[in-house]
């Protein structure tokens, strides 16, 4: 169940995803300070400047990628518990949701940790609002889950499973299978286990 992130507005699009894909990567491995507008038309075929046709500034495009990705998680996370049926496949689909995301889209996971400071304050004031959602998903997904589990104690569980999910940019010792199967094992012990 495993889709690719939307980079752009909740839809994928031609020109404004090449972009943002190029920025991520880049912002990746270099840094958001470290990566210029040449660097990013470069790596689209185009001049730097041209990309001004698409988005008004370096900053942007990083406010424009991270909000992206906080509405997929959060739009994919609701719908996953919703259509889960039962506490314990509820939870199960939001590990797989997330491991599923973390595999396929490293380098977004690597902007979205290290580039979050960067952000306009708007910006960062929208992602952190769609992020303690997400985060409200998950606490209420394992609370319904695990009996007996307190709000904060939920809240703590989440954001640990995040830090092991959100690890897979620097874990690439086993294949996507083989560690997928690993993080939802790991996951799912770590929250059953707090009952």
């Amino acid at each position: 169940m495993s889709t690719p992130a939307p980079l752009v507005n909740g839809t994928r699009s031609g020109r404004r995803e090449q972009i943002l894909t190029a920025a991520a990567e880049l912002f990746a491995r270099h840094g958001f300070h470290g990566v210029g507008i040449d660097d990013i038309g470069a790596a689209v075929g185009i001049s730097g400047p041209a990309l001004y046709r698409h988005f008004r500034s370096k900053d942007a495009m990083l406010g424009e990628m991270l909000n992206s990705i906080s509405h997929f998680l959060l739009g994919g996370g609701t719908a996953r518990v919703q259509a889960a049926g039962d506490p314990d496949r509820a939870l199960a689909a939001l590990v797989e949701f997330h491991v599923g995301f973390a595999l396929t889209h490293p380098s977004l996971i690597t902007v979205q940790e290290r580039n979050l400071t960067n952000l306009a304050d708007t910006d960062r004031k929208q992602v952190r609002a769609l992020q303690r959602r997400y985060v409200e998903v998950w606490v209420r997904a394992i609370r319904d889950a695990v009996p007996g589990v307190g709000e904060q104690q939920a809240r703590s569980a989440a954001h640990a499973v995040f830090g092991l999910i959100n690890s897979t940019p620097y874990n690439r010792h086993l294949d996507d299978t083989e560690l997928a199967g690993l993080l939802r094992q790991l996951a799912l012990g770590a929250l059953r286990s707090l009952s």
